[in-house]
């Protein structure tokens, strides 16, 4: 019988299908943005560039910017947060810190002018109209729902985690001093007018994070103004500042980020462990013992060359591998992303609907971009000849709330079946819809089995 997976310790493309209830206009007014699938949202979002000329020609290469005048996105844009949202949102109960920081670049610095516990709005209102300081809001997707309908689609679309903040600066004001970050960025200009400087590094980038103007920056390579409707992109490693134009309203922007250790060395730290793991079940010079000593002195060149020697025999042995097992890669994205876009009591999420799958039902699977399928140890075993098993972890009882909030606990949703199921569920995975009595397994009683399994957990639908 298939188990629940364990929760964790720490903490032809389609969309998923529907909730039936469906928040489909923001503020009132229909969308700007095309949301049937998420390439169909991206491409939305950076029309009229094509998606084949954006990750041909800027993505991780150069800046992106598109210069608007639409008026109804520019309206669409102002609807997805306006300095008004904060004082309806502090009195649900925003923390310093967590929530907010208040701060002001001052003579190339930046000040954090936050205050203790909760946050008041007239306080805020006050730092912000005498201060000068600029308002950072984390993650609004926790929040306002068109948001978290973008950021959404988005992490389907990258397969990635996505997240957002908001900064409102006053006029004549600057928040943060230049800086680079290392994720991708995209820019949405929200409200009233932001002057940006991007420029190019002078020196090599020593450090990971926050580059100082006076030591690491040139001349700006590019400077521009963005207005409601606009849209920037910049990729990581870009050093950048903002600020709002004297003698105009304030500005509002969001600042949408992704491919946080996403890279391809990550991917082989999260890869590479399984492949030494199950390579040494088989080869006795991988379990061999290390000289002795050698952990006590430098390394030698004789162990250079044996691990050299090993890593050539990995590669080989990975070019006959079907899979590459991911250890942690898939199943963190999946635990810590946003779950599908449903506004009502998530009641379509956390319990099955539609009719109970028979023998005789045609199923098909649901928010298939939520669901990763991968391989892993029995976790109900300790010994060192544990047998793989089949984890299938889903995002669709994912906290909203708790979204890239960083030190809240996350837990895996999902479910385990044993390697002789990998077929069936094949079959479920890559078919618009199948019987349940054509899934590959030796007894129908299995059959039925799996496919209760993953109603339950609202993973498939009866048609």
């Amino acid at each position: 019988m298939p188990k629940k997976a364990k929760p964790a310790e720490n903490g032809k493309e389609e969309g998923p299908a529907p909730c039936k209830r469906v928040k489909v206009e923001a503020a009132g007014r229909p969308s700007a943005l095309n949301f049937d699938s998420p390439s169909g949202l991206f491409e939305s979002l950076i029309s009229p560039i094509k998606t084949e000329t954006f990750f041909k020609e800027f993505w991780e290469q150069k800046p992106l910017l598109i210069q608007r005048d639409d008026p109804a996105l520019a309206t669409y844009y102002q609807s997805l947060f306006r300095l008004s949202d904060l004082k309806s949102l502090c009195s649900r109960g925003m923390y310093y810190g967590r929530d907010i920081n208040v701060c002001r670049c001052v003579n190339g610095k930046k000040k954090v002018l936050n205050k203790d516990g909760k946050v008041h709005f007239l306080q805020l209102r006050k730092d912000f109209d005498q201060k000068r300081a600029t308002i950072q809001f984390h993650q609004p997707q926790r929040f306002k729902d068109e948001l978290w309908r973008i950021q959404e689609k988005l992490e389907c679309y990258f397969g990635s985690l996505v997240g957002s903040n908001v900064y409102i600066t006053p006029a004549g004001s600057q928040g943060l001093p230049p800086h680079y970050d290392d994720v991708e960025v995209l820019i949405l200009q929200l409200e009233g007018e932001k002057r940006w400087r991007l420029y190019r590094p002078t020196v090599p980038l020593a450090r990971e994070y926050g580059v100082e103007a006076e030591d690491s920056i040139g001349s700006p390579a590019r400077e521009f103004t963005l207005k409601p409707g606009d849209f920037l992109y910049f990729p990581r490693g870009t050093i950048h500042q903002a600020d709002t134009p004297p003698g105009l309203a304030h500005s509002t922007h969001l600042t949408i980020s992704t491919y946080q250790n996403n890279s391809w060395g990550d991917f082989l730290l999260d890869t590479i462990s399984g492949l030494v793991f199950d390579t040494a079940k088989e080869d006795l010079e991988l379990r061999a013992g290390l000289p002795r000593q050698l952990l006590l002195v430098e390394t030698t060149a004789v162990a250079r060359r044996r691990v050299s020697g090993f890593l050539r025999m990995l590669a080989d042995k990975l070019e006959g591998t079907k899979e590459l097992l991911s250890a942690d890669m898939k199943k963190d994205f999946i635990m810590n992303r946003l779950p599908p876009y449903c506004v009502g009591d998530g009641a379509e999420l956390s319990t099955p609907g539609g009719q109970l799958p028979r023998l005789d039902s045609t199923v098909r699977l649901q928010f298939k971009d939520h669901i990763v399928l991968t391989l892993g140890p029995d976790q109900d075993r300790s010994d060192e000849t544990r047998e793989k098993m089949i984890y299938i972890y889903h995002s669709l009882k994912n906290r909203r709330e708790t979204h890239m909030m960083g030190n809240e606990e996350t837990e895996s949703h999902g479910l385990r079946f044993p390697l002789s199921h990998m077929d069936a569920l094949k079959q479920i995975w890559n078919s618009t819809a199948i019987s349940v009595k054509d899934l590959k397994l030796t007894t129908d009683e299995e059959k039925e089995s799996l496919a209760l399994s993953l109603w339950t957990e609202c993973l498939i639908q009866v048609v």
